[in-house]
């Protein structure tokens, strides 16, 4: 959702955004960017409100969402899903987060109009925004730059941190 976001920011006020970097996203349109079959009824499905219950809920879409290139890194994420329980458990937070992407306009028209410098960055194995959700952001986007990255999904692997930061920076620059 944060590219979502990031677009939405860039449209409407384009004068606050010196630079853009968009990752694992789409352009809303209904055409790219579609899920796997399997991936949205894992989303649908109600949150446990036990903590133990629910990260054993949350791993296995961790796991399907994850990029299959690199390896999946349970404790880290057990520990950040952990402490997000902790510090706020509100599922209708994410059912609304779902429902705003899914119910996002399609923005390729209007993508046009974006004249910074902009990194596109996206996995070829995302599971939940297909690649081509991001080719069509690259494309509709005058000059931007697209990265496509082998094996990897939707996640940021430790392994890739030195690329993304690469590419943020050279496109901040």
């Amino acid at each position: 959702m944060g590219g979502f976001i990031a677009q939405l920011l860039t449209l409407r006020h384009p004068h606050r955004v010196r630079s853009l970097c968009i990752m694992m996203s789409s352009t809303g349109a209904r055409d790219v960017g579609a899920p796997a079959p399997d991936v949205t009824p894992m989303l649908m499905q109600p949150l446990p409100s036990e903590r133990e219950a629910h990260l054993a809920h949350r791993l296995p879409i961790a796991r399907r969402l994850s990029s299959p290139a690199y390896p999946f890194d349970e404790p880290r994420l057990r520990r950040i899903y952990g402490t997000s329980f902790d510090r706020c458990f509100f599922p209708l937070g994410g059912q609304r987060q779902l429902a705003a992407v899914l119910s996002a306009p399609d923005r390729t028209a209007r993508l046009a109009s974006i004249r910074i410098p902009t990194v596109v960055i996206h996995g070829d194995s995302d599971p939940l925004v297909h690649v081509s959700g991001g080719k069509a952001i690259a494309a509709a986007i005058p000059n931007a730059k697209l990265q496509i990255l082998p094996g990897m999904g939707h996640d940021l692997p430790a392994a890739l941190w030195p690329t993304f930061a690469e590419a943020i920076a050279t496109n901040a620059r």
